[in-house]
């Protein structure tokens, strides 16, 4: 396998990577083509054609013609991004946006490329950086609540909505009964409020911030993040105890739950990536060590060592508070490591060892252990995740915690 790294002069106050990996096998290349704009704040992936990486197979071709041909695609790149096709930075509506109707009416679509305050990003990367460098597990924290939100009647900051009466939000479903990081948002919008009054949504504030705490780690950021979002009105637990994705799901059911959010299997094996940072309490993989099949088994696909590992540090029936690493020895790190780990049949989650059993999502999650590969589609996913928003007005609350 070879791997190409291009960095161009600069154009019009900005930087381009690309990455050509080219694989050689049986007469075949098989390569995938990244391209990244770098500008002055924000690291910005850009694709050939539309918001997907490029993926190609080319047929017995010599390694001239293959370079030549790369060059070519990357002058196309040149035209298209010269042209104004912006495909990287409008919240990742591209062609998506015309299948899936909730990504295009009600709700602010959150694909404004400024927010209508100048200091929110200013604000957000101050009191995040602070906060993560005081609590090195806050990135991983922030970037799940961005993810539990988006996936729950679009990225709308119902995930932070209290319960009322009898009404359980989304924050007593099972899934998020171990989120934490609410006092950050609460922050950031208190310091917002003060500096933009009645201007800046709750939705907006929680992907900012999940932007920001992944980006401590490096001091730059990862994607871009577009403003506009609404906040909404309704947050059910009964929704997100039958939306969110189950650590226990099948690659079937994943591809599904990510189709009908116009997310598609690129996106599903790069956003589990984000399980690369962060910790696992034991009840959610309990079954997956102690009684696999109804019979006090292990799941097989488990590599025998880290099954035994897992069940020294879990107790059967599951402790609610011992936690373990999702990335075995890198949780505090955002790397591609989690994709090694996979093909170490070190997936913590059925819904992580899972990507194997599909050809192109195998094939996907070999290709991010490139951690090029996987930070330049990486942030691609999370663009488009955050412009998933459900059909419904919303508006911009005072309080994050409460309709107005």
């Amino acid at each position: 396998m070879f791997i190409y790294n291009f960095l161009l002069p600069r154009v019009q106050e900005s930087r381009w990577i690309c990455l050509l990996q080219v694989n050689y096998k049986n007469g075949i290349l098989v390569g995938s083509l990244f391209i990244q704009v770098i500008t002055q704040n924000n690291l910005k992936p850009f694709s050939l054609v539309s918001s997907h990486s490029i993926w190609f197979l080319l047929a017995k071709m010599k390694p001239n013609n293959f370079i030549l041909l790369f060059i070519s695609l990357l002058l196309l790149t040149v035209l298209n991004l010269s042209s104004g096709k912006d495909h990287g930075n409008k919240g990742g509506n591209g062609d998506h946006g015309k299948k899936h109707d909730h990504n295009n009416h009600g709700q602010g679509h959150g694909n404004e490329k400024e927010s209508s305050c100048p200091q929110l990003e200013r604000i957000s990367r101050d009191i995040t950086w602070r906060r993560s460098a005081a609590n090195p597990a806050l990135p991983a924290k922030l970037l799940r609540m961005h993810f539990h939100d988006c996936f729950v009647r679009g990225c709308d900051a119902s995930i932070l909505l209290d319960s009322t009466g009898g009404t359980e939000a989304e924050k007593e479903a099972v899934p998020n009964r171990s989120l934490a990081g609410f006092e950050v948002i609460d922050e950031i919008k208190a310091k917002a409020e003060e500096e933009c009054p009645g201007l800046v949504s709750c939705a907006d504030i929680v992907a900012l911030a999940a932007r920001d705490a992944v980006a401590f780690q490096f001091r730059r950021s990862l994607w871009p993040v577009s403003f506009g979002r609404k906040d909404g009105r309704v947050s059910l637990a009964s929704e997100a105890n039958a939306t969110l994705p189950s650590p226990a799901a099948n690659f079937a059911t994943l591809r599904q739950q990510f189709q009908s959010l116009g997310l598609d299997v690129v996106d599903l094996v790069a956003l589990s990536g984000a399980h690369t940072i962060g910790v696992s309490h034991c009840a959610a993989f309990s079954d997956r060590i102690f009684n696999f099949t109804g019979k006090g088994d292990t799941d097989p696909s488990l590599d025998p060592d880290y099954a035994n590992f897992l069940k020294q540090k879990c107790s059967n029936p599951p402790s609610l508070t011992t936690t373990v690493d999702m990335d075995p020895g890198s949780s505090l790190s955002f790397d591609s490591h989690y994709f090694e780990a996979l093909f170490q049949n070190k997936g913590l989650f059925q819904s992580d060892a899972t990507l194997l059993t599909d050809p192109e999502a195998a094939r996907l999650s070999r290709t991010f252990q490139n951690q090029g590969a996987f930070f330049a589609r990486f942030g691609q996913s999370m663009v488009k995740m955050g412009s998933i928003v459900s059909g419904e007005e919303g508006e911009i609350r005072k309080n994050c915690r409460v309709v107005n």
